[in-house]
């Protein structure tokens, strides 16, 4: 039976799961909620690239993003930052929507699914 790696394991997430050469993350949010979006997106991705660090790929094995935005007149300024943060032809499938977040002051999720 295969091992399951569970990153973080606390009592309702784990902040990752390795499986097969596959690596789920948490929804990911910032940590300085009183910053605009765009500052918001790159603590996110600075997070998620220290988390697939953890699991021994990077973001360069993206497969997947689902991205929640509190507002979904803020995506241009997240896929500015987006963008820059992707590797050239990289690209995941992804979804972006408009959502209510656990916390008002919450303007962008990200979750990843990446392989090794």
């Amino acid at each position: 039976m295969s091992k399951i790696i569970r990153t973080e394991a606390g009592s309702i997430l784990a902040k990752a799961v390795e499986y097969h050469g596959f690596v789920y993350l948490q929804g990911v949010t910032a940590r300085d909620l009183s910053k605009d979006v765009k500052t918001q997106t790159k603590d996110v991705l600075d997070q998620i690239d220290a988390l697939l660090e953890t699991h021994g790929t990077d973001k360069t094995r993206l497969l997947q993003a689902q991205i929640w935005l509190k507002q979904i007149t803020d995506r241009d300024a997240m896929n500015e930052i987006w963008t820059a943060w992707l590797p050239a032809g990289g690209a995941p499938a992804r979804a972006c929507v408009e959502a209510a977040l656990a916390d008002p002051r919450i303007l962008v999720e990200i979750m990843i699914t990446a392989c090794k």
